[in-house]
């Protein structure tokens, strides 16, 4: 929603994990990218079903910085499930394998969610073999609604490029 004075204000629906300081995390990136806390919902004892705390926070920021406020949340590790109501509702799971700690864990989910489209709701890494061997990372996605081709798409382009391999999509009771 724009203002006259060239301010906005914007809804986020974020997931936080249930650790202290968390949820100051959550907002130094809001603060950092000009953004002035309107409100903060927080229901602790509601956990989402991945285990995480819904988080409501209304902000206003100049125009055009809202961009570097969600990537700034995503930088710090914070899931964001909606912005400005586009809710990443679309859930999906997929199964990477190969040496995801040499190409470098960190930089694929970057690639992964520099796609507006995505978002990496969840992570679970699997190396018994150690580090260096092939490993798997077990990963739960989110897409806008009516784009989860398109993030698909995302994630099997940036691991052809890395060598590794996408088992996708995992559904319940598959």
């Amino acid at each position: 929603m724009s203002r006259q004075d060239g301010v906005t204000t914007h809804t986020l629906r974020l997931e936080l994990t249930d650790e202290p300081g968390e949820l100051r995390a959550a907002l130094e990136p809001i603060a950092e990218n000009g953004g002035n806390l309107l409100s903060v919902f927080h229901e602790r004892g509601n956990l989402t079903p991945g285990g995480r705390i819904p988080v409501e926070v209304a902000i206003d920021c100049p125009a055009g910085r809202f961009d570097d406020v969600i990537e700034g949340l995503r930088e710090e590790g914070v899931t964001v499930v909606a912005a400005d109501e586009e809710y990443y509702g679309e859930a999906f799971r997929v199964l990477l394998t190969g040496h995801l700690v040499d190409t470098d864990l960190s930089a694929t989910l970057r690639e992964i969610e520099s796609a507006s489209t995505v978002s990496v709701e969840e992570l679970s890494l699997s190396a018994p073999d150690g580090v260096e061997a092939v490993s798997s990372a077990y990963l739960r996605l989110g897409a806008r609604s009516g784009e989860r081709g398109a993030a698909l798409a995302r994630v099997r382009e940036i691991a052809d490029a890395k060598g590794l391999t996408v088992v996708e999509p995992l559904e319940a009771g598959s």
